[in-house]
């Protein structure tokens, strides 16, 4: 079977594989003026506690070298400059064009210099062993082959190090038609009455659907190579926080 043969999800849709990133490029590009809105909306102001909770869980220390992948509009890269200090170095990386700059450009509204790489998770252009922390927040389930993503943050990681993987996951059962019901759709609703893309709403909310539970996502983590991985449910699943080391 050749590249163009194999399939991926998209959603709840099977897509071509050589499509899936350029249809998610359109989804984020679409969302981009109000992601930021639309994510305390959705969330009721949620993801700001689970983000708070991973920049802690990542201990970022002065002097560090910091990878945010999948950076978005660049909430966990704000607060990493902070901790890095002026001898620290954090990075940017998004795939969207317009995700990348809506964040670089928020980090210089504050006076902020941070390098803003557009480029794949799946083939990150650094070094192996480039930085101490790597983190990727609600982004790895958008992308294509999550375990090549995966061995590329694991191989940028020098020894010691730990990636963070925030992501939502799968909630606790009693609550899933409740959870189904607001997010298969009231999501895209909001989405389509907010950002005037409920399509795209219903394609994040799919996008769950098909994303790795947690105990499959810690086994994808340790075949990339990471160990000691474990994880931190939030709001009863509907999120989580995997953290695995490079020993």
């Amino acid at each position: 079977m050749t590249g163009s043969d194999r399939t991926t999800d998209f959603g709840f849709q099977r897509v071509a594989e050589t499509e899936k990133a350029e249809r998610v490029e359109h989804v984020f590009s679409s969302v981009a003026p109000r992601y930021d809105l639309m994510n305390d909306v959705l969330s009721g102001g949620l993801h700001r506690l689970w983000k708070t909770f991973t920049i802690r869980q990542a201990a970022v220390r002065p002097g560090m070298r910091v990878l945010d992948v999948a950076s978005g509009t660049g909430d966990l890269a704000r607060a990493f400059t902070r901790e890095v200090g002026p001898e620290g170095v954090v990075v940017m990386t998004d795939i969207n064009q317009r995700m990348l700059t809506a964040g670089r450009d928020r980090l210089l509204d504050e006076g902020r210099i941070v390098p803003a790489v557009r480029c794949d998770a799946e083939r990150l252009p650094f070094p192996d062993r480039s930085f101490d922390v790597v983190t990727v927040a609600f982004g790895l389930r958008n992308m294509t082959h999550k375990e090549e993503a995966l061995a590329q943050m694991r191989r940028v990681l020098r020894p010691g190090g730990r990636l963070l993987v925030l992501e939502f996951s799968r909630i606790w059962q009693p609550l899933a038609p409740l959870y189904d019901a607001y997010s298969m759709h009231v999501m895209p609703w909001l989405g389509e009455r907010i950002a005037g893309d409920g399509a795209s709403y219903r394609y994040l909310a799919e996008s769950i659907r098909v994303h790795p539970s947690q105990d499959e996502l810690a086994r994808l983590m340790e075949r990339a190579g990471l160990e000691r991985v474990e994880w931190f449910n939030f709001a009863a699943g509907i999120c989580a926080l995997h953290v695995g080391y490079a020993l």
